[in-house]
């Protein structure tokens, strides 16, 4: 059989690139409407061509992004314009790939992989699961990788970045500019050798005569620059996407706005893109909502339209949820002016359900921490393993007795769908997070999450916490808990199959 590839014109494209700011074409007025998708491929729909966009990188072998394995054997690898290698890539982070697909994704070939930071600098305020890193305000989730050398921090209390000498942040940007964080890493100052700060982010507030701009909070101020390069026309505008960099001595935080002397500031517009009929898929916010079958979404520095068909496109999840500020991911073909016909539109839900344990038994191929079901979904959920390093780990890899983390859904009931899965050092806490059966709290003493009965009468009034990380009283606690159906985190230990002892207890946000 002859498998037909075709080039990737366009890109792989993450959700990566910079913050706040919109580029391309919204499409979005009232008085054109945008054509209609072309009809389905006989025999359902499947795709034809490439120029695919993706979030995070999920896994390695190759390279794992948005569900599909790309062969990375000839592929030039670059990190901050510099040459680089796949060993210097991490779960989490995110990448622009160009390649060749065939057209059910069993034959994909990376031929570039390309990766930039969003913002790498110090963070100057940080609590619970938001931080400040250089002026750009960065935002923790279940679904946000947090690299070993971060100590203490984790992806619901980022309080402890502040402490880092920089933080390095990868991830999708909100339509208001805040960065949705896929993976965080903490950087001493040995780091920074040859190394410098840099943000990437829209010009606003231009002034050419004081040689300044704004990238959301902070001020960079070009005066002093050794290059400023492939500006449209030579010249800085307010709605560039730029990069600038800077050495660490030329941060100054303690004036306001935050200030950063650059000594390089280039123009990062038109990297996504693409010819007419590849195939794209992106990841990003709504950050125009005109109706279910057209809205904008933003990517990186890059606004695309969506237009969507009842005939044509497939969604997984709810469409009467779409609404500005709703992450999602688009797969579809580019008619010219960043226009994507969709075939298929993912709604992102929140990863808020969570167990961290000793592996069960192991049957049937089944994974059970405390006897819960954990699923995995084929290059979606994103493996990482932090105890031995193992670029390769996945859910084959396990055996009785490792120590695991796994964050995602409870789908369907009872189990939990992960979205991120971890394996980690063995530790001699048990986490469980979900929602409190309803009717399963008995007095103070004990309730139910995911099956697991958790007997809670040994919390101590010092071991209460609410979703702010700040303590509480028990009163409190169990007044919000009521007869159940919240999400309750415990930390505690396992003392049977299905059942677990607490020690501390927070309340969560949905």
């Amino acid at each position: 059989m002859i498998i037909h590839m075709r080039k990737l014109g366009a890109v792989l494209i993450v959700a990566v690139l910079t913050a706040a700011g919109c580029g391309g074409s919204s499409g979005g007025g009232d008085s054109v409407s945008p054509p209609p998708p072309p009809p389905p491929p006989s025999g359902g729909i499947i795709r034809t061509g490439v120029g695919v966009g993706a979030g995070p990188i999920t896994g390695f072998g190759s390279v794992i992004v948005n569900g599909v394995t790309y062969n990375t054997d000839s592929a030039v690898f670059t990190r901050d314009d510099n040459p680089s290698s796949q060993a210097e890539f991490k779960v989490g982070e995110t990448v622009i790939v160009r390649g060749t697909i065939d057209d059910d994704n069993t034959n994909a070939v990376a031929e570039t992989v390309e990766l930039d930071e969003l913002v790498k600098g110090p963070a100057t305020q940080a609590a619970g699961s938001t931080a400040v890193v250089m002026g750009q305000t960065v935002i923790s989730s279940g679904t946000t990788s947090v690299d070993d050398n971060c100590g203490a921090v984790t992806f619901d209390d980022l309080s402890g970045l502040t402490a880092f000498f920089a933080a390095e942040v990868y991830g999708t940007v909100r339509p208001d500019g805040s960065i949705d964080a896929t993976r965080i890493e903490c950087k001493v100052e040995a780091d920074f050798v040859d190394d410098e700060f840099e943000v990437n982010g829209v010009v606003s507030m231009h002034d050419s005569a004081a040689m300044t701009f704004m990238i959301n909070d902070l001020q960079v101020f070009y005066g002093l620059a050794l290059s400023i390069d492939n500006f449209p026309g030579g010249q800085i505008n307010d709605g560039d996407p730029v990069e600038a960099e800077g050495a660490p001595t030329d941060f100054d935080s303690d004036v306001d706005p935050d200030r950063l002397t650059a000594s390089k500031v280039e123009y990062k517009g038109n990297r996504l893109d693409g010819n007419e009929g590849d195939h794209f898929e992106i990841e990003g916010f709504i950050s125009a909502f005109r109706g279910v079958d057209d809205f904008d979404v933003r990517v990186g520095l890059d606004t695309f339209t969506v237009v969507t068909d009842p005939d044509v496109t497939v969604f997984e999840g709810d469409p009467n949820s779409l609404d500005v500020n709703v992450k999602v991911e688009v797969e579809g073909d580019l008619n010219g002016d960043l226009n994507i016909f969709a075939t298929k539109v993912e709604i992102k839900t929140s990863t808020n359900i969570r167990v961290t344990g000793v592996v069960d038994p192991i049957m049937n191929g089944e994974i059970r921490v405390l006897n819960i079901r954990i699923n995995t979904i084929d290059g979606t959920t994103r493996f990482e393993d932090k105890r031995d390093d193992d670029p390769n780990f996945n859910a084959g890899s396990l055996v009785e007795g490792d120590f695991i983390e796994a964050r995602g859904q409870e789908i369907p009931a009872g189990e939990i769908t992960a979205f991120v899965f971890e394996r980690e050092d063995l530790d001699p806490d048990t986490e469980l997070r979900g929602f409190v059966e309803e009717g399963s709290v008995v007095n103070r003493d004990e309730f139910v999450i995911l099956g697991v009965t958790v007997d809670t009468s040994n919390v101590q009034p010092d071991d209460y916490f609410g979703d702010d990380n700040m303590p509480i009283t028990a009163d409190d606690f169990w007044t919000a808990v009521g007869t159940g159906g919240v999400i309750v985190d415990v930390t505690g230990t396992e003392t049977g199959d299905t059942a677990l002892q607490a020690r501390e207890l927070q309340l969560e946000m949905e």
